[in-house]
């Protein structure tokens, strides 16, 4: 389980510098000091933490399941910002909102980054227990002022289609949802099995369904009728 979990730092990591590949170099430097400077004020919050408390959090089911919703989310987000990518790349005209809603998701960092920063410095702060914790945390923020541009310029480098990046993207998102799902759950089942079928709840649901489908058939018969009227 712990190999899964550093698993998902690294491609939290990774994901986050291929976002920003998508910025201009300045707007990556912005994020960069952000992140340089959460790093560095957390320290004193970094230092709190041990490595049984650290290890009893990620052990720690009902907060794992919790973490599981916000990766869930952030995986969305990103994703949807793929699929969007690919339909304001195609299609014309594009509707204000849809482009508007790709604009939100184009400047979306991503959160979860911020976890994996404070994870990172606590287990900076274990390995170096001669140095200043205000030491630590300084380089550790410089590090990451200088690696995360670095970081960018090489995936641009490597990587110079912003096609192939948006797919391997979408990609390695799925990966962690994936992922996420075998770290948080754990072995435990959030919903326990019934020997009994629910025929109420079953009936409604397929009415819920055929009505839906019903209602689909008609609006779309009649955009059809309409268009073939223009």
């Amino acid at each position: 389980m712990d190999t899964i979990i550093w698993i998902l730092i690294l491609l939290t990591a990774f994901n986050f510098l291929l976002k920003q590949s998508f910025w201009r170099m300045g707007s990556v430097c912005m994020a960069a000091v952000v992140a340089a400077a959460f790093s560095v004020a957390m320290w004193p919050l970094a230092i709190e933490q041990s490595k049984t408390q650290i290890a009893d959090w990620l052990s720690n089911t009902d907060l794992m399941l919790d973490t599981a919703v916000l990766l869930t989310v952030e995986v969305a987000l990103q994703m949807a910002f793929c699929l969007l990518s690919v339909h304001v790349a195609n299609f014309s005209p594009v509707k204000k909102r849809m482009r508007l809603a790709w604009k939100l998701l184009y400047w979306f960092p991503g959160i979860l980054i911020l976890a994996v920063l404070f994870f990172a410095l606590t287990q900076l702060i274990f390995a170096l227990p001669g140095i200043a914790f205000q030491q630590v945390a300084w380089g550790f923020g410089l590090g990451g002022l200088i690696f995360i541009p670095l970081g960018c310029w090489l995936i641009r480098f490597l990587l110079p289609e912003e096609e192939w990046r948006l797919e391997l993207l979408f990609l390695t998102n799925a990966l962690v949802a994936v992922l996420g799902i075998i770290a948080t759950v754990n072995g435990r089942t959030a919903v326990e099995g019934v020997a009994e079928v629910e025929w109420d709840a079953l009936i409604g649901c397929i009415g819920m369904f055929l009505g839906g489908a019903i209602l689909g058939f008609c609006i779309r018969k009649w955009k059809r009728g309409r268009w073939l009227k223009i």
